[in-house]
Parts: C-alpha cells; sequence; structure tokens
C-alpha cells in the first residue's frame, strides 16, 4: 500500500493522572510552534472549563507538530475510563500509540483498557515510563509490569517486542535508557517516526472517515477524521454515507482545515493519509463517510463498548422549581439529549412511558455527572434517579458488569478496607506493596461502586486512590446492603434558623447551614443510624421580653457536609432524588410528604 512517509499519526493513551497532557504541552513547545517569550499555560488541550477545574481530560483532542521532516499528528485521549468511547472512537485515526505509565504507579485499569483496545486494533505501541523524577520511581519494575500485561492481553511476538523511552513530561526530557544524558524529546521524537508506521495513503476517489465532531457558532458541525483514500480540494462535489449505509447527495466541501499546534489552518486540498477538519456539512455524525460524489462508499467505524450504568433524567418538579434555570421543560431537556448524541458515541438516551422522564445510559457515574454538570451551567434545571447497572440476559440468566477495581491504600487502613469491600461482594486478585502504600486489586459488581469512594475515603481518613475500568460480564451476584445511614428531611417549609438545628445535631449530621431555603421533603443531611427522620429545621424561636439581644447569633453549628454532584448521587436511594440548578444542588425525597412516605412503606411491606 503507498504511505506517506511525511506523516505520523499517534494517539496518546494512559490512564489518568500519568501525564498526557503535560507531555502534549512539552511536544509542542520543543517544536516551534510558540514564539519566544510567547506566554503559555499548563494543560494546553485541557481548553473545557471542567476539564481544567477538575484536572482531568474528558474529551479528547487532535494537535499537530512539525518536527525535522515529520508531521506529528497527536490525539490527546482521556484517562479515566467513564470516557472510554472518546478513546474506542479515535484510535481509527492513528497507526499507532503512545502509552504512558507512571514510574511510580504502573500498571493501572485504565492502562489496561486502552491497551486492550490499541492491540485489538493492531496498533503499533510505544511505552513511555513517565514520571522517572518521583522519590518512589521504580522504572525497570513498571517496565516488566508492562511487558506481563501485554503478554496477559494476547499480544503477539511483534506487538510484545515494544520500544521504551523514559521521560519527564514536566521537564520536557526524554531517554532510551535511565543513564542517558538527553536534555529534550528529541529521543521521544526519533523513536515515534522510527516505530510509527507511515501514515496510509491508499490511491483512488475521496474517502474519508468522521471519528471526532466540534462545533463553531459561526460555520456549525465541524467533522474531523483520517482521509483514508485519495484527496479532495474546496468545493468538491461529494456524498456522505452514514454508518447505516444511507448515501446523501449533492454536498459540496466547503472548509477544509489541517492542524498546527492549536491553530487550525484552511488548506485548499486534502489528501490521503494526513487527519483533517471539514465543515459545510449538516447532520454530520461520528463514524459517518464522506466519500468523492462519483463512488460512495462507506469506511467501517469501530464499535464502541455498550454503556454499563443507566440514570432517569426527568423534569424538575419541586417546589423550588424554575428559581434558577432557563431550560425547564421536557421538550427542552429531551432536545439536549439529543444534540449530546451526535458526539457522546458511549451515550445512549431512551424515551419512557412518562413524557417527562428520560433513561439516559452511560459508562459509569462519572461520565453521566459530566453531562449533568455540563447541562446545569448551560442553563437546565433537571431532577436525576440514583444510578443502576444495566443487566442483559444470556441463555436465560442474568449477567451484570463487573469491574477491575485497584484501591491504594495506607498500611494501617488496609484491614478496614478489605472489610468494607468484601461486604460488596468484592473478589481479591491480587495484593502487593507498592512504596508505603498496599495495593489491592478487585473484580467486583459495577453496582458495588456506587458511594465506595466515600466510604473509603472516610476509613481511611481521606487518604485511599481507587479506580476502576469495566472487566466483564458476569452471572448476576444476587442483593448487595444499601446505604448504612438514613436521611434527615425537612418536615416543613421555610429558611433554616440556627436554633432548630443547634438542638437537632445529635441526630446527625447537617448538609447545609443555617439561613437555606428548604422544602417539606428536602433531604438536609443523613442521621446517625438507618432510619430516616422528618426534622423541623425551620423552627423560629419566639420573640418575649425576656429574651437577651444576640443570644440566637451566638449559636455555633458544626459545618455542614458539602455535597458535591457526584456525592449526591452516589448518597441518594431508589426513593430519592438529586435536583439539579444552574446555582444548587438539592436532595429530596420522591414523595414530599411525610404521610404519603409512611403510607407507602406500608403498602411495600403488605406486598412483601
Amino acid at each position: 500500500m503507498k504511505t506517506r512517509p511525511d506523516i505520523r499519526n499517534i494517539a496518546i493513551i494512559a490512564h489518568v493522572d500519568h501525564g498526557k497532557t503535560t507531555l502534549v504541552d512539552a511536544m509542542l513547545k520543543q517544536s516551534g510552534v510558540f514564539r519566544e517569550g510567547q506566554t503559555t499555560t499548563t494543560r494546553m488541550m485541557d481548553s473545557n472549563p471542567l476539564e481544567r477545574e477538575r484536572g482531568i481530560t474528558i474529551l479528547a483532542k487532535n494537535t499537530a507538530v512539525k518536527h525535522g521532516a515529520y508531521k506529528f499528528n497527536i490525539v490527546d485521549t482521556p484517562g479515566h475510563s467513564d470516557f472510554g468511547g472518546e478513546v474506542e472512537r479515535v484510535l481509527q485515526m492513528v497507526q499507532g500509540v503512545l502509552l504512558l505509565v507512571d514510574a511510580a504507579e504502573g500498571v493501572m485499569p485504565q492502562t489496561r483498557f486502552v491497551l486492550r483496545k490499541a492491540l485489538e486494533l493492531d496498533l503499533k505501541a510505544i511505552v513511555a515510563i513517565n514520571k522517572i523524577d518521583r522519590k518512589d520511581a521504580r522504572p525497570s519494575e513498571v517496565v516488566n509490569e508492562v511487558f506481563d500485561l501485554f503478554i496477559e492481553l494476547g499480544a503477539n511476538d511483534e506487538q510484545a517486542d515494544f520500544p521504551v523511552v523514559y521521560t519527564n513530561a514536566k521537564l520536557g526530557v526524554a531517554r532510551r535508557a535511565l543513564d542517558d544524558p538527553s536534555t529534550d524529546l528529541e529521543p521521544l521524537f526519533e523513536t515515534i517516526a522510527a516505530a510509527v508506521p507511515e501514515a496510509p495513503a491508499e490511491d483512488g476517489p475521496f474517502q474519508m472517515l468522521v471519528s471526532a465532531i466540534d462545533h463553531n457558532k459561526y460555520v456549525g458541525r465541524i467533522g474531523i477524521g483520517r482521509v483514508f483514500r485519495g484527496s479532495s480540494k474546496i468545493n468538491a462535489p461529494i456524498a456522505k454515507v452514514a454508518r447505516d449505509g444511507t448515501v446523501e447527495m449533492g454536498l459540496r466541501l466547503t472548509k477544509l482545515l489541517t492542524f498546527a499546534g492549536l491553530e487550525r489552518l484552511e488548506v485548499e486540498e486534502a489528501d490521503a493519509g494526513d487527519i483533517v477538519c471539514v465543515s459545510g456539512i449538516e447532520g454530520l455524525n461520528i463514524g459517518d463517510t464522506i466519500a468523492d460524489a462519483s463512488a460512495p462508499e462507506g469506511l467501517h467505524a469501530v464499535a464502541v463498548d455498550e454503556p454499563t450504568v443507566s440514570m432517569f433524567f426527568m423534569v424538575n418538579a419541586s417546589p423550588f422549581a424554575g428559581r434558577d434555570g432557563k431550560y425547564l421543560t421536557s421538550r427542552q431537556i429531551r432536545e439536549r439529549l439529543m444534540r449530546e448524541l451526535e458526539s457522546n458515541v458511549a451515550l445512549r438516551v431512551e424515551d419512557t412511558e412518562s413524557a417527562d422522564t428520560f433513561e439516559v445510559r452511560g459508562r459509569g457515574e462519572l461520565h453521566l455527572s459530566i453531562l449533568i454538570e455540563t447541562m446545569r451551567r448551560e442553563g437546565y434545571e433537571i431532577a436525576v434517579s440514583k444510578p443502576q447497572v444495566i443487566v442483559i440476559e444470556r441463555d436465560g440468566q442474568k449477567f451484570e458488569p463487573v469491574e477491575y477495581v485497584v484501591v491504594d491504600v495506607r498500611e494501617e487502613h488496609a484491614g478496614a478496607v478489605i472489610e468494607a469491600l468484601g461486604k460488596r461482594k468484592a473478589q481479591i486478585s491480587n495484593m502487593l506493596n507498592v512504596g508505603e502504600s498496599r495495593r489491592l486489586e478487585y473484580t467486583m459488581p459495577t453496582r458495588a461502586i456506587f458511594g465506595l469512594r466515600g466510604e473509603l475515603l472516610t476509613l481511611s481518613r481521606g487518604t485511599a486512590v481507587m479506580s476502576h475500568t469495566y472487566y466483564d460480564h458476569q452471572p448476576y451476584g444476587g442483593e448487595l446492603p444499601g446505604r448504612n445511614v438514613g436521611a434527615l428531611v425537612a418536615s416543613e417549609t421555610g429558611v433554616t434558623t440556627a436554633y432548630a438545628m443547634s438542638g437537632l445535631e445529635a441526630r446527625g449530621r447537617f448538609f447545609l447551614g443555617d439561613g437555606i431555603d428548604v422544602y417539606e421533603g428536602m433531604i438536609v443531611g443523613h442521621a446517625n443510624d438507618d432510619k430516616d427522620v422528618a426534622i423541623n429545621v425551620v423552627r423560629a424561636k419566639k420573640l418575649t421580653n425576656m429574651r437577651a439581644s444576640g443570644s440566637d447569633e451566638s449559636t455555633k453549628l458544626s459545618p455542614p457536609e458539602e455535597m458535591s454532584l457526584e456525592r449526591a448521587i452516589e448518597f441518594i436511594e431508589d426513593d430519592e432524588l438529586v435536583e439539579v440548578t444552574p446555582k444548587a444542588i438539592r436532595l429530596r425525597k420522591r414523595q414530599l410528604n411525610e404521610t404519603d412516605r409512611i403510607r407507602t412503606r406500608k403498602r411495600e411491606k403488605a406486598l412483601a
């Protein structure tokens, strides 16, 4: 096959926080993308506000650098398993992957996931052992761990014979051996040029597969992908071939752009082998093929793994609905979810029997919570239910998703963590010492992970680090214990007072302070035991002539336990909802009235 000797297409893949985006920063800086003295930020590829706040990559992004005789098209991918769909869809754009592994942490769950996908597509892998400057770095051991992982995942002899470079992404240094005197990334660029196959450039009619979608308020939808065959120019007649084979004729390429650093440059022509952007095509989706009008042939897009977790998104029907948001109706929420489907390939949205409720399926809690957070920042008000795993049937038997979980915890807290995991039907597969920590490796049901992170942080005094990724579907493991604390539920609508709350602190821990608007049925804290408690947090002190001035102001309350969106979603049970608005996150009972809740419980008990 004809190739482009001047182009190398490569994706940088790794577990979360192993340094992918920092390494891309260094590659950009050392390739002359920025002029001398130009001010630059860190993690330049993380342009999304949520990415910069959380310090993680959520969306896969493209860049390109010219270095020596080569153009390197680089795809920066997410490291969190919930965004695995982003990784899967972009791997068809590249011929090689740079697998980044932390020199101290070693092989982690997402390392396993992304490498398996790369090996399935027969991509050439280069291994970079990053953060070699860490005090607890153990690069030689980590190389052996990576080799073992290649063999475990069924790599052939050629794939298992991978080149290794040692990097310090923060300083922009790469070495072929640990004692090399290198002071820049030149060894990394040379290794990529030598190891990654040249970009294929098949002759024939134009053919390009869309692997990513971007939006621009001036030109609309922008398709990003690799040109598989031929070449095309601006205003050339083209056809769009959808994933299902539907062909739309009579289209033209109105704009062609190529990547150069952090910019996109307009070009007159796109050739096979390069990664480019196209615009001016309405209804363009991931997996579509843009082909020459004379030969409208589609390309096969990689199938993305199915979702494992579902939640119900519904219209906010609380007493405070409409206070903050701009978009409140079921039509507006449905339109927004359908728009998300166009670029979020791992997401599924289904209508339900209720016109106000939609079932949204994704890869995990974080995958769905990022969507919820994005919607609330755009002005949407919604209520969401507790996440549920998606159980499938095979030969009449129920199967549920199972996760591969790694927990790093200090020695003194390991016993309590092992006990907590055992209660959640976790099966231990490995236990080893990494530096001063104990590393515990488990397989456990996905539904057992809901609420686990918060529990482990409590047991380990905030020091446990947990990561996980999808492992397999296994036979349904039976019931799991639910939340071990009850909810403190407001029995009246009004404004919380320090007077009322100070007398109720013995009942549990509050999620909010005084002077906050609450309504009947709103959850204001968690109880000390496993029973729900209805409490009046709006009661004010009666005025009398014996009252000392300033006595209320001197009432001191314990600091409230702030509830983030992820923590709120983990906390709720089946009979509860999280109310999400642009300015507030509230927890509530589905049935707001205490009498109605008692009747329902009695009815369910009688039926049971």
